[in-house]
Parts: C-alpha cells; sequence; structure tokens
C-alpha cells in the first residue's frame, strides 16, 4: 500500500473525528462516555472479526499483561471524557493532549531511568511554558460550568469562584489522564520489547476488554444515549429518513474513529517513525486550526504563543528539524568520501 493512502486517512479520518466529537459536546457536554463506549464497541468487533478471526487466532501477548493496560487505557479515557463536563474547551484539551512528551519524560526518568539532552529538556520546557500559558489565558474565560435549562426556565447561578473550582478539577483531570497515559505507553513499550510488536492484536484488545467495564458507568452512559436519541430530529438527504441529529453525529463520530486509529496503525507498518510522528503532529495541529476557525472558538494572540510552543516544542523532542535537516543535506561523511573519490580521479589521470 501506498504511504499517502494512510497519511490521507489520518488526516481526514482524525480531522472530521474532532468535527463530530466537538458538535456532540456541544450539544450534550457529558456525553464523553457515550461516545467512548461506542467507539470501543466498534473497534472491538471490527477486530474480533478481522484479526482474532472470531476468536480462533491466539493472542502473542498474554492477557494478564494485556489487562493492565487495559486498566490504564480505560481509566485515562475516563478522565479525558469527564474533564468536558467541567467547561474544558475543545481546543485547551487538544493542546493539553498534546504535551503527553513531558508525562513521558518525567515517567521515563522515575522509572525507566533514563537520561536524555539538553535539547529534550529544553523543548520539554517549551511545551510546559505553552500549556501553562494556554491554561492560565484560558482560566480568565471561564464560563458557568451549569448548561442553562432547556424547558425554558429560570438558569441556577453559580459565583465566578465556584465556576473556577470547576473548571481546576477539569484542568486536573486531564493532568491525571496525561500521566496514566505516558505510563500505559512506558508499559506497551516493556511488552513490546519481551513480546514483539503487535499493532492490530493490541487494538483489538485493548478496546475488547475494556468493554465489561463500562457497566460501571452504564447508567450514564443510557442517560446520555436518551439525550441523544431525543435531540432534534434530521432529514437524512435522499433516503429521507428522520434520524435524531446527535445520533447522525454519534455514527460519524465511530465511522472517522475507525478510519482515524486504523490508519496510524497502518502508518507505522509503512513509514519511519519520522513520518508518523510528523504526519501525527500536523494533524494535531491541523484539528486545532480547523477548530477554532469552523466553531469560532475564542483564542487570542497568547493562545497562538502557547500552542506554537507546545508544537514546536513537540517537533524539536521528536527530532523532526534534525532528521529532516540530516536526509536533506549529506553527511560530513559522505562529504569526506566524495572529497577522497575526487583526488583518486586526479592522481588516476
Amino acid at each position: 500500500m501506498h504511504p499517502a493512502i494512510p497519511i490521507a486517512g489520518v488526516f481526514i479520518g482524525c480531522g472530521i473525528n474532532v468535527v463530530f466529537l466537538e458538535l456532540l459536546v456541544k450539544e450534550d457536554p457529558g456525553s464523553g462516555n457515550l461516545v467512548t463506549f461506542t467507539n470501543f464497541f466498534f473497534i472491538a468487533l471490527i477486530g474480533f472479526v478481522v484479526t482474532a478471526k472470531f476468536g480462533t487466532v491466539k493472542p502473542n501477548i498474554g492477557l494478564k499483561d494485556y489487562f493492565i493496560l487495559v486498566l490504564m487505557f480505560f481509566f485515562s479515557n475516563l478522565c479525558n471524557n469527564y474533564a468536558f463536563n467541567f467547561n474544558i474547551p475543545m481546543p485547551l484539551h487538544m493542546i493539553f493532549r498534546a504535551g503527553s512528551l513531558i508525562a513521558n519524560m518525567i515517567m521515563g526518568i522515575i522509572i525507566l531511568k533514563k537520561k536524555y539532552t539538553l535539547s529534550k529538556y529544553l523543548s520539554v520546557a517549551m511545551i510546559t511554558l505553552g500549556i501553562v500559558i494556554c491554561t492560565i489565558v484560558s482560566s480568565t474565560e471561564v464560563k458557568s460550568t451549569v448548561p442553562p435549562p432547556k424547558d425554558g426556565s429560570e438558569a441556577i447561578q453559580t459565583t465566578p469562584y465556584e465556576d473556577l473550582f470547576w473548571w481546576s478539577l477539569g484542568i486536573l483531570l486531564l493532568t491525571i489522564a496525561l500521566f496514566v497515559s505516558a505510563r500505559m505507553g512506558i508499559y506497551q513499550e516493556v511488552l513490546y520489547q519481551r513480546f514483539g510488536k503487535h499493532s492490530q492484536e493490541a487494538l483489538l484488545y485493548t478496546h475488547l476488554m475494556p468493554l465489561p467495564m463500562f457497566l460501571l458507568i452504564g447508567g450514564n452512559i443510557y442517560s446520555h444515549l436518551s439525550i441523544a436519541v431525543e435531540s432534534v430530529p434530521y432529514q437524512v438527504p435522499l433516503i429521507g429518513l428522520s434520524v435524531p441529529i446527535m445520533i447522525v453525529y454519534l455514527l460519524g463520530n465511530v465511522a472517522s474513529q475507525y478510519l482515524c486509529i486504523s490508519s496510524v496503525y497502518r502508518l507505522t507498518t509503512e513509514c519511519s517513525s519520522l513520518t508518523v510522528t510528523l504526519v501525527l503532529t500536523l494533524r494535531k495541529f491541523g484539528s486545532l486550526v480547523f477548530s477554532l476557525v469552523y466553531f469560532k472558538n475564542p483564542f487570542t494572540m497568547y493562545h497562538w504563543v502557547g500552542t506554537i510552543l507546545v508544537f514546536v516544542g513537540t517537533l524539536v523532542f521528536t527530532e523532526v528539524p534534525q532528521k529532516i535537516i540530516g536526509a536533506v543535506s549529506p553527511s560530513t561523511e559522505k562529504k569526506q568520501k566524495v572529497g577522497k573519490d575526487k583526488a583518486k580521479q586526479k592522481k588516476t589521470n
């Protein structure tokens, strides 16, 4: 398969997914768990049929190891979803999640006793500063966390201090999710070293095994599914069928999420890690800009400064600029070899 196909899948799938997610969150800020469950169920179903061949193919990595991985994966997703309940805007949510390198570095130093170069520390400092700037600026724009009632009655009044408290709780949830996700990445790295890389298998079991855990929040999922079913009806073109608008958004989110995540996994087998990192970074930045323009989210000059610091810091950390320069310009050894070849030719002449 040509690399352009999964790259296009990443940009199209992940970009559309962000749009549908924001549409859902704007309609119902608490719909995160419903979205996560439907995504997990669909991806697990496809994987069970295609990868596990209806359970006939045994996993290469033990189910006990997958269970530990799944617990961290499930918990980090829950924290990220509940953050939307506390008035965390989508742009800040995306910027925060782009700062996962900070948590990865800290976890790597503590658990794996890793040592990093000065450029790595500088890049993480840039990312940290960028997130801090965006968070501080966003804290001055916190609105009420209590949505206005749909029956037209008077809205519940909250004080700015109450709104700031709940918003701070949302930031705390994002921070916890960041570090749990980083710990999960390190554990996954250890598993890959022991058993080899089995990306499609990992995709299946990290989505299949958490499904029973959703029973713990079954009431929350059902209540938000009811909200989705009772949303404004939408007339589907050509078919003439009337479907609740939130169900349309949910189906669009599920389909685009599968295209997004399957393209990312396929990209890791078709391209180098440099290309994958560059594509994912550009995709996140593109999704953020689209969200700002299309949904007209408030974004000041300070937000832009923080955002640029985060994404430039990410590129520097992953050594994308250095590798691109190295790929474009010949190395010193190559130059010396060319010089020696020319000298030999002169001697023979």
